[in-house]
C-alpha cells in the first residue's frame, strides 16, 4: 500500500519542494532514507513507469482524504495522503500527530531515529548502520507508539513550518509529523530538558533509542 501511494502521488508534481537542500550522509540510499522519513515528498520514490493505480489518472481529494483518516492504514501512507491534500489546496481540519523524528548531530555525522504512530520505527546511525521495525518486536512498536503520544502536547503548542537543514551540533531537533504539517522544536539539550512539553519527548525518545541499540546488540 505503501508503495502504490507514493507511486500515485509521484504523478502529481508538488507546488513546493521540501526545504531540506543539505544532505547529511555519504551515501545516496542513506540520505534517500532519511528524506523518506518526513513523508512530505513522494517523488524520492518512483515505481517505474507504471500507471498510478491506487487514485488513477485524477485522483479524488475525498478518497485520498478517506486513507489519510483511515487510522488502520500505515502512519507513513496516510501523511503522505494528509501532504498531498495540503498540497492540493484542499482543506485539512486534522492535526493528529502521527509520527516524531528525532535528529542529534555527533562529531561523526547525525543520528536519527523516527517513531510512528502505527508502531513502526526507523535509526539511522551516524555511522552509516541502519534499523527498520515494522510494528515488531512489541516492545520497540509499544515504545514507538509512547513517543508519538509524548509529542501531542508539543505538536499542539508549535506552529507549521517549512523543513530545514539537519540541526548544527550541539542542538537537537524533534521534528512532529502532523495532519496540518511539520511541528518542529529544537534547541540545545539543555533547551529541550528544561522545557516542560517537549522533556518528555525526548526522554522518550531515549528509552525508544536504548531498545534499539539492544535489540542490534
Amino acid at each position: 500500500m505503501f508503495k502504490k501511494l507514493i507511486a500515485a502521488l509521484s504523478s502529481r508534481r508538488h507546488a513546493s519542494r521540501p526545504a531540506a537542500a543539505a544532505l547529511p550522509y555519504k551515501q545516496e540510499e542513506l540520505n534517500l532514507m532519511y528524506q523518506l522519513l518526513f513523508c512530505d515528498d513522494a517523488q524520492l520514490v518512483q515505481q517505474g513507469p507504471e500507471p498510478a493505480s491506487l487514485f488513477g489518472a485524477a485522483p479524488d481529494p475525498r478518497v485520498v482524504q478517506t486513507i489519510g483518516e483511515d487510522p488502520a492504514e500505515e502512519s507513513r501512507v496516510r501523511l503522505l495522503a494528509w501532504q498531498w491534500l495540503r498540497v492540493a489546496g484542499q482543506p485539512v481540519a486534522s492535526r493528529e500527530l502521527l509520527g516524531v523524528v528525532v535528529e542529534v548531530p555527533l562529531e561523526g555525522g547525525l543520528d536519527v531515529l523516527a517513531a510512528y504512530a502505527d508502531g513502526s520505527v526507523r535509526y539511522i546511525h551516524h555511522t552509516g548502520r541502519v534499523a527498520v521495525f515494522e510494528g515488531t518486536p512489541e516492545d520497540i512498536a509499544q515504545q514507538g507508539k509512547l513517543l508519538v503520544h509524548a509529542a501531542i502536547p508539543l505538536a499542539a503548542k508549535g506552529l507549521v513550518k517549512h523543513r530545514a537543514a539537519p540541526p548544527v551540533l550541539g542542538n537537537v531537533r524533534l521534528s512532529l509529523l502532523a495532519a496540518d504539517g511539520l511541528h518542529v522544536r529544537d534547541g540545545t539539550f539543555g533547551d529541550i530538558d528544561r522545557d516542560k512539553i517537549a522533556s518528555p519527548v525526548l526522554k522518550q525518545a531515549q528509552r525508544l533509542l536504548d531498545l534499539v541499540v539492544r535489540q542490534g546488540s
